[in-house]
């Protein structure tokens, strides 16, 4: 299947996140960097990274290499003209996250944030398995369903309308179930509104041995 984000320019969605009415660019660029003070990574992996939203926090702090994973080339394009400069061991990849030939060598935290509501549960937590070391932490941020407003927030980025075609809001339970199956423990979680509404819950998977 053609992803459609192939198809959305990267100022378009930058612009979009960075809406006040959407807000969502600040907060999870925060929940990266939460997490790398928590979990002290040595090793990062971003899958759906887009332009590098986050990757900042990544400098001057315990990560020594950090992997961006992108299907889109332009999105990875800008990740190397941004952070190749900041962070010594950047390692960019151009992939279908639902790939199996997406490897490389296995980090100890996976941040994916909005990524699983437009991609294959099971062959993403594969490709996240795969690519993460036994004990490491896989760290998922999820929209929540919300009966008042649509999943892709309006705004006059109109590009971003064709992702309310694919976009599919998990729920959290099915989520823990299909990762716990894939040899993934739940450790924690945390819920978070936005001033627009929006919740979004992050939960955090440690991979068994």
């Amino acid at each position: 299947m053609h992803s459609p984000w192939l198809e959305i320019p990267l100022e378009d969605y930058e612009a979009h996140m960075s809406l006040p009415s959407v807000g969502q660019a600040q907060m999870l660029a925060d929940q990266l960097g939460m997490l790398i003070a928590q979990h002290a990574p040595a090793s990062v992996a971003v899958i759906g990274c887009a332009g590098g939203n986050g990757l900042d926090r990544c400098a001057s702090s315990c990560v020594k290499r950090v992997v961006a994973i992108d299907i889109n080339s332009k999105y990875i394009a800008a990740c190397k003209v941004r952070f190749a400069n900041q962070l010594a061991n950047l390692e960019l990849h151009c992939a279908d996250l639902e790939s199996q030939e997406l490897q490389f060598a296995p980090v100890d935290l996976i941040y994916a944030a909005l990524v699983f509501e437009y991609a294959d549960v099971a062959a993403t937590l594969a490709t996240c398995k795969r690519n993460l070391r036994p004990g490491g932490a896989l760290a998922v941020l999820l929209q929540l369903a919300h009966t008042e407003q649509p999943g892709v927030s309006p705004s006059p980025y109109t590009s971003l309308n064709t992702l309310a075609k694919v976009m599919q809001l998990r729920r959290p339970a099915d989520l823990g179930a299909c990762a716990a199956a894939a040899g993934f423990e739940l450790a924690g979680s945390n819920t978070m509104e936005l001033p627009s509404g929006k919740r979004f819950l992050l939960q955090i998977f440690v991979r068994s041995a």
